[in-house]
């Protein structure tokens, strides 16, 4: 059972490497009713001492200190002493600073703009099992939040671009070897070479369809080309001879 359970006030644990902070820190929550300040610490080995010795419902952490910082007592305040609420009070409120605190175990985050008032609050909510967050801090976080997802966005915005550009690049690549292969096509059709096509001879027309022309292997003999009838030239026409008369052409 708690202190908070049975109505006693909240034992807290003060832990600060500044003097005058730390010091501070006691006249200002030790004057509080419902709060009792029940050990003051220098650094982060010194307060898992106090903790140890004095069992208290929650302790005010700094990050930075000697010998072992806020971040690393957090962390074996968690594993050690899972019972003991962790409030870091601190000058950061940059967002890795918070979430490197909250990764480590910490339940509330408050920097040194605040209040005492805000203090009590926080130590009573934290020991109480909420979170508590300051206005800075809370800033942070909905930054870190806002990076983080404009970054996935963006990633996979160039996902798709890429994977745009790459079916497009492959398109292209195979628009251009099937023209290529066109181009081939034809010029063998011209000269005769292609592999199964008609030949077209320029000026000749199509050949009809289901006709190939044949050429002979090389080395082949030629056939002797059939003798091309010529067109006999237009004959004048004259009269029918008749006996003792002689042809007149009619014609010029």
């Amino acid at each position: 059972m708690t202190s908070q359970e049975a109505g006693a006030p909240l034992r807290v644990v003060i832990a600060d490497d500044q003097a005058s902070v730390r010091e501070g820190l006691v006249l200002l929550l030790d004057g509080l009713p419902g709060i009792e300040v029940v050990g003051a610490a220098v650094d982060g080995e010194q307060a898992l001492q106090l903790v140890a010795e004095h069992k208290p419902d929650a302790i005010l952490l700094d990050l930075h200190m000697p010998v072992l910082d806020g971040i690393g007592a957090t962390r074996r305040l968690a594993a050690e002493h899972p019972e003991v609420a962790v409030v870091v009070l601190t000058t950061y409120a940059d967002d890795s600073s918070v979430l490197e605190a909250l990764h480590a175990g910490a339940r509330s985050y408050l920097t040194k703009d605040a209040d005492r008032a805000d203090i009590a609050r926080a130590l009573h909510a934290a020991a109480g099992g909420l979170a508590v967050f300051d206005a800075r801090a809370h800033a942070a976080l909905l930054a870190a939040a806002t990076m983080a997802s404009g970054a996935s966005g963006a990633s996979g915005a160039s996902g798709a671009d890429d994977a745009g550009r790459a079916g497009r690049a492959g398109r292209a690549d195979g628009a251009g070897r099937r023209r290529t292969r066109a181009r081939r096509a034809v010029r063998a059709a011209r000269s005769g070479r292609g592999h199964g096509h008609s030949a077209v001879r320029p000026g000749r027309g199509r050949a009809r369809r289901g006709h190939r022309r044949i050429r002979a292997p090389a080395g082949a003999p030629r056939r002797p080309a059939a003798p091309r009838l010529r067109r006999a030239p237009r004959r004048q026409l004259t009269q029918r001879a008749t006996p003792g008369s002689v042809d007149v052409p009619t014609g010029g």
